[in-house]
């Protein structure tokens, strides 16, 4: 992929990993579109601010719309995720369909805009998945279902679209960043909880993705982040572990 005139898409892209991200493509010389959810949040000093709500059906118009201008969109992170508990015995169907519309609709509907305008040359879309995925518990269920969704869609968006040289990949990071309820206290006791006693950090997130930029033959696969953890067969999820 070429390193000149390119301009990547981050949504999420004003906070936690989304702004890591973010600051990481513009120190490697990429236009980058931040995506927020507010006008009123904060992006990372050179990048250009897209506000868009993933809720809704016009999300990925009204984000590629502030691209306009700007380089051919080769790079797409699919990293936004809306994360609140639930699981059986508190389920919200209200709930569900919002998880599944930010966390899984949206990247659909962004994948589907960068397809149509697509003309030349090579992409790459990189969806934002969940370590869990590999050992699930039914914590966080509305969530942990949307993100199947995704692995679903990366697979499927991997082969319908390898023949217009768009590459679908994803990451599947562990616990990088307190989450949710979590706190401090809490965080610090369950960061490194897998078998390489090795807490995951948002920079092995980055480096991921410069692979996966550099892997111009890869496709269709997803990176997992996770220490071993996925071995240890969690029956919760890691946050209510602290006394394991």
């Amino acid at each position: 992929m070429s390193r000149i005139e390119r301009t990547a898409i981050v949504t999420g892209g004003g906070k936690r990993v989304g702004d890591a991200i973010v600051r990481a493509l513009l120190a490697d010389g990429w236009t980058v579109i931040a995506h927020v959810h507010h006008d009123g949040d904060p992006v990372a000093d050179g990048a250009i601010k897209a506000v868009a709500d993933l809720a809704e059906s016009d999300c990925a118009s009204k984000i590629f719309a502030a691209a306009k201008g700007a380089p051919p969109v080769s790079l797409l992170v699919n990293n936004a995720a809306r994360f609140a508990f639930d699981g059986f015995g508190s389920l919200s169907t209200a709930e569900f369909d919002a998880q599944m519309a930010v966390n899984a609709r949206a990247p659909m509907l962004l994948i589907d805009e960068l397809a149509r305008g697509h003309e030349a040359g090579e992409a790459l879309v990189v969806n934002l998945l969940d370590a869990k995925l590999g050992a699930p518990n039914a914590d966080f269920l509305s969530y942990t279902l949307s993100k199947y969704a995704l692995a679903g869609l990366t697979e499927v968006a991997a082969r319908a679209l390898a023949g217009r040289g768009i590459r679908v990949n994803a990451i599947a990071p562990a616990l990088m960043l307190p989450s949710g309820k979590q706190d401090a206290a809490n965080f610090a006791t369950v960061h490194n909880l897998n078998p390489l006693a090795r807490g995951i950090e948002v920079d092995d997130v980055v480096a991921a993705l410069r692979f996966l930029i550099d892997s111009g033959g890869m496709t269709g696969q997803t990176l997992v982040i996770d220490g071993g953890q996925r071995f240890m067969a969690l029956p919760r999820d890691v946050q209510f572990l602290e006394n394991r």
